[in-house]
């Protein structure tokens, strides 16, 4: 099935309700959520432990832009909504910060892209509007266990290795 990209617009809101659960989900990654939730509420970002809730997969944003054909953050923004349909932080420390796509810990992976996973640990933002300068949701999650299938990133990383190949 081929997915096409709505046209860029703002990210819709959770509700309230989703919102808690979901966050209640995300700090849940930690053996202490109140931590998580305390830094949330200070700083607007978290350091999550990676593996028992879900990995990442560290990628360029040279990789993602490519593949998306653009940089601009609405369209970066709906396009990975619709085409991983699942949760994306990106580092925005520079320009050139990376996307990290939250998958499921036990899911298969075999591309050149690092797989972030136990003994690592991911700064994630508050749910909600950005109050971090180091980085933001660009997909935020919509449910408790709302994660990307590897298989829709690693057919969108083909593309740009397509699109890169046939380009002048």
């Amino acid at each position: 099935m081929t997915r096409f990209p709505p046209h860029p617009g703002p990210p819709t809101p959770l509700p309230d309700l989703d919102k808690h659960r979901t966050s209640a989900w995300l700090a849940g990654a930690d053996p202490h959520p109140a931590t998580v939730h305390a830094a949330w509420a200070e700083r607007g970002i978290a350091l999550l432990p990676l593996g028992p809730r879900f990995d990442a997969i560290r990628v360029p944003a040279t990789r993602v832009h490519a593949a998306v054909h653009s940089d601009d953050l609405p369209t970066v923004t709906a396009f990975l909504r619709d085409w991983l349909a699942g949760p994306v932080i990106r580092d925005t420390r520079s320009a050139s910060g990376p996307y990290y796509v939250l998958i499921a810990p036990n899911s298969p992976w075999n591309r050149p892209e690092e797989r972030l996973t136990t003994h690592t640990f991911l700064g994630v933002p508050r749910l909600g509007h950005p109050v971090s300068t180091l980085t933001r949701w660009v997909v935020q999650p919509t449910v408790p266990g709302d994660l990307c299938d590897p298989a829709h990133l690693s057919a969108l990383l083909m593309t740009a290795e397509t699109l890169r190949a046939v380009e002048p």
